[in-house]
């Protein structure tokens, strides 16, 4: 590993670390907040390692977080910024073939494909009004992202997805499941 390399490997670290904390958070606004941040760092450290699409995809993830954390600024309310943002991503999907030159072989149109089904899940998930639904989307969108960073070999990623699985039920646990006596 060269030191271009491992420089984008800790900025992958870096983002891996922030994304975590965030779902220990209680409210959603503070969850969105902290991966506003994160997802930066990933789009930089992706970029670094030639995983475009994902870097597009953190990119879209940082913009989409800057307006749910500012609903009523941005009017986020309303579904229609679930359509633009899920929208936005098929035709940045589309771009990494057309423009970025990914090669579109079926592994790689399935491989790249992946980033999308997490951001319309997380999409989804900030538009939810609570903390609990951002966490059982959030769960939901950690294994495609997953795959992807284990095909592409960004190691703060594939981190990141296991703990962020870890942290979210943790989060599940300490907010969302109601204990009655010493019944779980």
């Amino acid at each position: 590993m060269d030191t271009y390399e491992i420089v984008a490997q800790g900025i992958g670290i870096v983002a891996m670390s922030i994304n975590i904390l965030s779902f220990q958070q209680k409210e959603q606004r503070n969850i969105i907040f902290m991966q506003i941040f994160g997802s930066a760092l990933f789009a930089v450290n992706m970029f670094m390692l030639n995983a475009v699409a994902g870097g597009i995809m953190n990119l879209i993830g940082a913009f989409r977080a800057v307006v749910y954390s500012n609903k009523k600024k941005f009017r986020a309310d309303s579904k229609w910024w679930i359509v633009g943002f899920t929208c936005l991503c098929m035709i940045f999907y589309a771009l990494t073939f057309i423009v970025f030159g990914k090669d579109p072989t079926p592994k790689n149109l399935v491989i790249e494909f992946l980033p999308m089904i997490s951001m319309f899940l997380t999409n989804i998930g900030f538009a939810c009004k609570d903390g609990k639904m951002v966490r059982l989307l959030g769960l939901i969108s950690c294994p495609p992202w997953l795959i992807y960073n284990m095909v592409n070999f960004v190691i703060g990623g594939m981190i990141c997805d296991v703990l962020n699985m870890v942290s979210i039920i943790i989060g599940m646990i300490r907010h969302d499941i109601k204990r009655t006596g010493n019944n779980a």
